[in-house]
């Protein structure tokens, strides 16, 4: 049984196309004041239905966006692409700005003390600021 499960785990991990024990964390500025965040406080921020950050994305098909949505909104990237269309469309936001990797992302995040991203655990350093370990 206990082989079954791991077998299942480790199919399940396989078929997010991150590597096993990956964990995507999100971050911020480390002037920003936050300290801690809930997942349903940041899928407010990557859906568009609050400003007060500045979401910054991970390139479209990337794992780890996909991870991402799934994990903190109960999303997949086409829901996530439908809501913020509609957003654009109206005038109401603008589209996060996607980046090609974590480094990007960080780098991002890094230079604007409203931004908030998300990027994996390994590539944390203290240019930013972890606020939520998602897994």
């Amino acid at each position: 049984m206990k082989t079954l499960m791991t077998t299942l785990l480790l199919s399940a991990l396989a078929a997010t196309g991150l590597p096993a024990g990956a964990e995507t964390v999100v971050i911020v500025n480390p002037k920003n004041p936050a300290t801690r965040m809930f997942s349903e406080q940041a899928a407010q921020f990557f859906l568009g239905k609050s400003d007060l950050f500045t979401p910054v994305d991970q390139a479209d098909g990337s794992a780890i966006r996909n991870d991402f949505y799934r994990k903190v909104a109960d999303k997949d990237v086409a829901q996530v692409k439908a809501a913020w269309s509609k957003l654009v469309f109206t005038g109401k936001a603008t589209a996060p700005k996607e980046y090609a990797s974590n480094a990007d992302v960080k780098k991002a995040v890094a230079a604007d003390p409203k931004a908030i991203g998300y990027i994996d655990k390994s590539a944390v350093d203290d240019t930013v600021k972890v606020i939520l370990t998602l897994q």
